[in-house]
């Protein structure tokens, strides 16, 4: 048996799109080791924070989690790897005025068709400074009732609000004393792609050259 696809998941209000395709092994661990989600009422403190969860198993991780960061680099270098593709899912984004943009439940079916024929290297995606996601015709929303406006906020990458996740991630990295340089690094590369972005705001057009890697 093989392993496909790998799917993280944190619960975000803004900033993280509905499904982003990691850019590589590497970049995929660093998606892994930045899960968050946003504190509701049943936790402790404000509600709304974003909160770190590496791999969503940090309360079950029995050794120190930059080792296991670095643990999940070495399958990466294993000789001869056929390695899954790792995406981070968003089922949660709203629009400004509190509404859900993704209707959710079974309708989660639609993106994971998309990571489906991601691995089979039949769907679209645009690249983002974050990594890859669906342009808005490879989703199939048939039947679905869901303004474009809506499905572009749902894919947009803002620059500015990933300028501040990346300093997020910083002062989150700096609590692990190992921290493997090949995730720092990621960090490094992350702040190099949103420098170099081509404007604030990325919306995932149709027209844009699109990725079947």
């Amino acid at each position: 048996m093989t392993i496909d696809a790998i799917l993280f998941g944190g619960r975000r209000a803004s900033v993280v799109p509905l499904v982003t395709e990691a850019r590589d092994w590497a970049h995929g661990v660093f998606m892994g080791a930045t899960v968050s989600s946003e504190t509701t009422a049943a936790a402790t403190g404000a509600v709304g924070v974003p909160r770190r969860d590496p791999f969503a198993m940090l309360p079950f991780c029995g050794y120190n989690m930059a080792d296991y960061w670095a643990h999940w680099l070495r399958l990466g270098d294993t000789p001869g790897a056929v390695l899954p593709r790792i995406f981070y899912v968003n089922w949660y984004r709203k629009a400004a005025n509190g509404r859900w943009l993704w209707p959710g439940f079974g309708e989660n079916s639609r993106v994971l068709a998309w990571v489906f024929n991601r691995v089979a290297g039949t769907a679209a995606a645009v690249e983002t400074p974050i990594g890859y996601v669906p342009t808005p015709s490879a989703l199939d929303l048939d039947g679905l009732a869901l303004s474009p406006d809506d499905l572009a906020e749902l894919l947009t990458v803002d620059a500015t609000g990933w300028w501040a996740e990346a300093d997020s991630i910083a002062e989150h990295f700096a609590r692990f004393d190992r921290l493997p340089p090949r995730v720092d690094a990621q960090l490094q590369e992350l702040r190099a792609r949103l420098e170099h972005a081509e404007s604030p705001v990325h919306r995932s057009p149709a027209s844009r050259s699109v990725a079947r890697i």
